[in-house]
C-alpha cells in the first residue's frame, strides 16, 4: 500500500553503491506487494504460503516542483509466510536529472500483511478484508529516521471489474502525522488486457498535502505474470507532479526453502 512519496536526496557514492545493492537484491528475490502496481495503494490478497511475487520497476520519471527524477529500479518483495500472512520488503532507487545529483536509496519499508477476512478475491462471497503494518526505513542519505505505518484494504471483485479501498495513518519518517485514503478500479479479471485507474489523498500534517489521479493498463500474460504502465497526475500543495511507471509482477515458489529432502 502506499507510503509516503520521498523526494530525491543526495548521497555518497559508497552510500549509492550500498543503496544500489539493496534494491537489487530485493528485485532478485522478489511476490505480492505492499504497492500494488502501478498503484499507490495495494489489494486485500497475499502470497500464497512459499511463494515469492516481485513487483519491479526497472525504470520510471518523475516530475515535480523540486525538479526531474529517475526512478530506477523500484521493486517490492512480498514473500506468503502462511495462511493468509505476508512479509513485505520494499525500495526504490532516485536519481535526480534536473537539477542533477547522485542515486539514493528511498521509500524503504518492511511490512506484514494479513487477510482478516477472506471474500472475493480468495474466491468466496463478499469483500475481502485485510490490513498491513510496518517500519519505514530511513533514507540512504542517514538525514532520516524510522516512520511505521497501519493500513486497512477492503477490495470486492465483481464480473464487470474490482474495487480496492484503502485507508492509512503513518508516522512518517521525519515524525511527522500523515494520513492516506485512496479507491483502485480495474476492469474485467478476465480480460487479457484490462484498464485501470486509482484516485487519492494524502496528507502530511502541517508539510504536505497531495490529491492524485492515475490511469494505466494491466497485461495479464499468465497467472504469475503480468506487464503495466501508467501515466499519474497529481497537485502536491498546488504544484503539478507528473509521473509515468512502468514495470512487471511475477511469482514463483521458494522451492529450496521446502522442509522436506530427497533421498
Amino acid at each position: 500500500m502506499s507510503t509516503l512519496n520521498q523526494c530525491p536526496q543526495r548521497c555518497s557514492h559508497k552510500l549509492l553503491a550500498s543503496g544500489s545493492a539493496l534494491v537489487l537484491a530485493l528485485t532478485a528475490w522478489s511476490p505480492s506487494a505492499r504497492a500494488y502496481r502501478p498503484f499507490d495503494g495495494t489489494d486485500a490478497a497475499v502470497a500464497a504460503p512459499g511463494e515469492v511475487e516481485i513487483e519491479l520497476q526497472p525504470a520510471g520519471r518523475l516530475h515535480d516542483a523540486g525538479g526531474t527524477a529517475l526512478v530506477a529500479p523500484a521493486a517490492v518483495f512480498n514473500y506468503g509466510l502462511g495462511e493468509d500472512w505476508e512479509a513485505v520488503l520494499e525500495g526504490q532507487g532516485e536519481t535526480p536529472l534536473s537539477p542533477s545529483g547522485l542515486t539514493s536509496l528511498t521509500a524503504a519499508g518492511a511490512f506484514l500483511k494479513h487477510v482478516v477476512v477472506p471474500g472475493s478475491l480468495q474466491d468466496k462471497t463478499g469483500p475481502s478484508i485485510a490490513t498491513e503494518f510496518g517500519v519505514l526505513l530511513p533514507d540512504s542519505t542517514g538525514m532520516s529516521g524510522v516512520g511505521a505505518s497501519l493500513a486497512g484494504i477492503v477490495s470486492q471483485r465483481w464480473d464487470w471489474g474490482t474495487i480496492h479501498l484503502n485507508a492509512e495513518t503513518v508516522l512518517t519518517r521525519d515524525h511527522h502525522g500523515d494520513v492516506f485514503i485512496g479507491a483502485i478500479l480495474e476492469g474485467p479479471l478476465k480480460w487479457t488486457i484490462r484498464p485501470v485507474a486509482e484516485v487519492f489523498y494524502e496528507n502530511e500534517f502541517s508539510k504536505e498535502e497531495t490529491v492524485s489521479a492515475l490511469v494505466g493498463l494491466i497485461w495479464q500474460v499468465r497467472d504469475n505474470l503480468s506487464f503495466d504502465v501508467a501515466f499519474r497526475r497529481g497537485l502536491t500543495n498546488g504544484h503539478p507532479v507528473d509521473e509515468i511507471r512502468a514495470g512487471l509482477t511475477f511469482g514463483f515458489p521458494l522451492r529450496f526453502l521446502d522442509s522436506r529432502v530427497t533421498h
